[in-house]
C-alpha cells in the first residue's frame, strides 16, 4: 500500500508517494522507493495504482535498479551453491573485470551495444580468448537472473561474441605440449634425487606417478595411505583463502577416489615417513605428523611452492617448460602409452568429464603416430 505526502521545494508544492518495489539483497524484503513531482494527490494516486498493478501482475520494472544491485541480490544465493575455492575465484573475477564496467549502470540502460563494447574491452585486456569467454559467462549469469525475476525484458548480453585474437588464426609449427616424455621424466627425477632435499623428490615423484592434483597432494594425510593394501584415498584438496589454508572435501564424485600404488611407491613412502619423523624428533617435536608433505612448522606446503620449485629446476636443467598441472598430464600420457584404456585413466585421475581425458589422449596419439611413421621408415631401410 502506497503512502502519500505533500512536500515543498523552490518550484512550489508537490505530492509524492512511497512504494515497495525491488528486493533488498541484505534483508530479502522489497525495497522502499519514492516517486516525486506530482502536482496533485490524485496524480500521485493514479501513478501509485499503476505501479502496484505492475508489481501485482509481474510486469513492474525498477528503473533505478543497477547491475550492482542485482549482482548483490544474485550473489547471496549463488555463493551457497559453489565451493569455497570457486567463491574466491568468482568474486575476484567480478571485482577485477565485471563490476568496474557494469556496477553503477542502471540495468534498463545497459544495451547490447554496450555489452559488446565491454566484451571487446575485456578480451583485449586478457591474454586468451578462453579467459574472456569465462568473464562473459559469469557476467551473463547476473543478466539471466534479472531476466528470470522480470527486472528486464531481454538479456543484452545474450548475443555478444568473443573477438578472436590473431593467434587464434595462426597455425603454429609445433603444438605446445604441457607434458614430458619418459626420458625427460627420468632425467628430472635423477637430478632431483641428487640435488634436492628428499621431500621435494617425494613431492614430484608422487605428482608424476599418481597423477594427483597439486591441491590433493598437499592435503594428503598419512591416514589416507594404506601401505599394506597399496592404496591412496583421495577425498580432499587444499586451497588458500585470505592467507589461510583451507581443506575442502572433494564434492565431485569422480574426484573422490582410491588409487592403487606399486611396491616401489610403498618403499619410497615408508622411507619418507621414517625420515620425516626423525627430522621432527631432532627438532624436539614429538607430535604425530599429519600431512605427507609439510613445512618446518608441520603446516601443509604452500600451494604455490611446487610451482616455484618446478620452474627453478626446469631452468637449471634446461628441460622442456611445463607447469605443475603438466605433471598430471604427463601421468595420463604415460598411462595411455602403457596401454591403459580411456575409462581407466579417467577413473585414476578423477576426471568428471571424459572429454578432458580424451583431450589428453589426442596428445598421446599424435606422438605415437610419429613413432609409427619412424618405425615404418626403419623397417623399409632394413634388408
Amino acid at each position: 500500500m502506497a503512502g502519500f505526502s505533500k512536500y515543498k521545494n523552490k518550484s512550489g508544492e508537490f505530492w509524492k508517494f512511497t512504494y515497495y518495489g525491488g528486493i533488498d539483497p541484505k534483508t530479502g524484503k522489497r525495497k522502499r522507493s519514492t516517486k516525486r513531482g506530482f502536482k496533485t494527490k490524485k496524480e500521485a494516486q493514479l501513478a501509485a495504482e499503476e505501479i502496484e498493478k505492475q508489481i501485482r501482475i509481474g510486469t513492474f520494472k525498477n528503473h533505478k535498479l543497477t547491475y550492482g544491485d542485482v549482482f548483490d541480490e544474485w550473489w547471496i544465493t549463488h555463493k551457497k551453491t559453489i565451493k569455497p575455492s570457486t567463491i574466491s575465484r568468482k568474486r575476484s573475477l567480478f571485482k577485477k573485470h565485471i563490476l568496474p564496467r557494469f556496477d553503477k549502470i542502471k540495468l534498463l540502460d545497459i544495451s547490447r551495444q554496450y555489452c559488446q563494447e565491454m566484451i571487446d574491452d575485456i578480451a583485449n585486456s586478457l591474454n586468451t580468448t578462453s579467459s574472456a569467454s569465462d568473464v562473459k559467462i559469469q557476467a551473463n549469469l547476473v543478466f539471466k537472473y534479472a531476466l528470470k525475476n522480470d527486472y528486464i525484458e531481454r538479456n543484452p548480453m545474450e548475443h555478444t561474441v568473443i573477438p578472436k585474437k590473431d593467434s587464434d588464426f595462426t597455425a603454429s609449427n609445433e603444438e605446445e605440449r604441457n607434458f614430458w616424455y619418459k626420458n625427460e621424466i627420468k632425467y628430472f627425477l635423477e637430478q632431483l634425487n641428487e640435488k634436492a632435499i628428499f621431500q621435494y623428490y617425494v613431492l614430484f615423484y608422487l605428482l608424476i606417478y599418481t597423477g594427483m592434483r597439486k591441491g590433493e597432494l598437499i592435503a594428503l594425510e598419512w591416514d589416507d595411505i594404506n601401505l599394506d593394501n597399496k592404496t591412496i584415498r583421495i577425498n580432499k584438496t587444499m586451497f588458500f583463502q585470505d592467507g589461510k589454508e583451507v581443506i575442502q572435501t572433494a564434492k565431485k564424485q569422480a574426484s573422490n577416489r582410491t588409487i592403487s600404488i606399486t611396491d616401489d611407491d610403498v618403499k619410497l613412502l615408508k622411507k619418507w615417513r621414517t625420515l620425516q619423523k626423525e627430522y621432527f624428533l631432532s627438532e624436539g617435536i614429538r607430535k604425530e605428523v599429519k600431512n605427507v608433505l609439510t613445512r618446518e612448522d608441520m603446516r601443509p606446503l604452500r600451494l604455490a611452492h611446487p610451482n616455484d620449485l618446478l620452474a627453478s629446476h626446469i631452468k637449471k636443467e634446461g628441460l622442456h617448460k611445463i607447469n605443475v598441472h603438466g605433471l598430471r598430464h604427463t601421468h595420463a600420457s604415460l598411462l595411455f602409452e602403457a596401454g591403459a584404456s580411456i575409462k581407466e585413466v579417467q577413473a585414476r585421475l578423477g576426471h568428471k568429464d571424459i572429454q578432458t581425458t580424451m583431450n589428453i589422449y589426442t596428445h598421446v596419439t599424435s606422438f605415437t603416430a610419429q613413432k609409427t611413421a619412424d618405425t615404418f621408415l626403419e623397417y623399409m631401410k632394413s634388408e
